[in-house]
This record gives C-alpha cells, structure tokens and sequence, in this order.
C-alpha cells in the first residue's frame, strides 16, 4: 500500500498481529513494468510468506506484479476498491487533455480501458468493494451502483477471487474503517473474510 492515507488502516493490521511495509511508487512518472518490477522485488525480500494489500490503483499493480511473477513467494492477496476491470470516472477523464495529465501515464494505461480479467494463481485472493457513493469519480462519470464514489462494484470483479466483501465504505473511507481493516485481517489469517461482514 502506498501513502499516508494508509497509515491507521496499516497500524491497525499491525494491531492484528502483521508486520505491514509500505511500497511506494509514482504513478505519473513510472511505467507499469518498472512498478511491478520493484513490487516483486520486495515481495521477495521480505521474506518466505507474504501478504500483499493494494489498494485502488495499487490493488491493479499487485494483481499485475503477481501476474508476471510466478515464483513469488506464497501469502494471500487482498484488493481494495481495486478497478481491475478499468474504471468509467478515468475513462471519463482520459477524453480531454487536463484528464490525461491529472491521471498520468499509469493509470491511463491500465484504467482508461475495459478489460476481462480472471485470477488463475495459487494464491487466495480475496476483494473488497464499497458502496457508498462519495467520492470525486462520480463527477466524472455516471457510475452505476452500487460505487463507493469512485469506483463501481462491477469494476471490481475477478472471477477465481476465494471471496469478496462489500463494505458501507466509500473509496478513501475503507482505508479508515476498522471494520474493514479486521476484515482484512481475518482473510490474511484464514483466508475468508468473516460472514457476518459479507
């Protein structure tokens, strides 16, 4: 996961019993082949078993990193508001020049387009969605709900994820829920994330 946005949803996995790292990258300044590449990097570095968070545009890295990096080590997957199957508010934004700086390179390239993905690894994957609608995508773009402002449910769906959780969270809030974060958790350790949350 990357920024400060994140820091309370990384404190209270921490809280839970991980050792949660940050991985940063520049979205509008670096390829997406150069991004996976320092992503599998340190995924192999930090050690024998290990768990990826993505969130947004970073859930899109993670999945492609794993994607391309068969050999990474084993751990569960967890995507956040991720638009793995594009996103309408980018490709709203990619239709005029001040879109296209405002999203960069990187997410023109892997949001401001549709796609059919599937998830064929062995690791467990499991998806994490919001519903409520606040957030600067819907100005952009008419998002069918359910959306979490953002992104819409439908954007977020990968056939071959074990589960998926759709929270009362909008796209920035998920990373401030405590609900979602012991959800989070409960996946990493289990694998599933608990039914009275689904």
């Amino acid at each position: 996961m990357t920024g400060v946005d994140s820091e309370l949803f990384r404190n209270r996995l921490a809280r839970e019993g991980f050792r949660p790292s940050l991985f940063r990258y520049h979205s509008t300044r670096s390829t997406l082949a150069a991004i996976t590449e320092s992503l599998a990097a340190a995924i192999r570095d930090a050690g024998p078993r290990v768990h990826v968070v993505g969130h947004s545009l970073g859930g899109v890295v993670a999945l492609e990193a794993f994607e391309r990096h068969l050999e990474l080590p084993p751990g569960r997957v967890v995507l956040m508001g991720a638009p793995v199957r594009g996103a309408r508010a980018a490709l709203a934004l990619a239709r005029n020049a001040f879109g296209q700086q405002v999203l960069g390179p990187l997410a023109l390239a892997e949001l401001a387009q549709c796609r059919e993905r599937r998830w064929t690894q062995p690791r467990e994957l499991g998806l994490v969605a919001g519903s409520r609608p606040i957030g600067l995508g819907r100005f952009f773009a008419r998002l069918p709900r359910p959306n979490d402002g953002t992104v819409a449910l439908d954007e977020t769906e990968l056939p071959g994820a074990v589960d998926r959780l759709v929270h009362d969270a909008s796209h920035i809030g998920m990373l401030f829920s405590g609900r979602v974060a012991a959800a989070v958790a409960a996946f990493l350790r289990d694998g599933r994330f608990p039914q009275s949350e689904s």
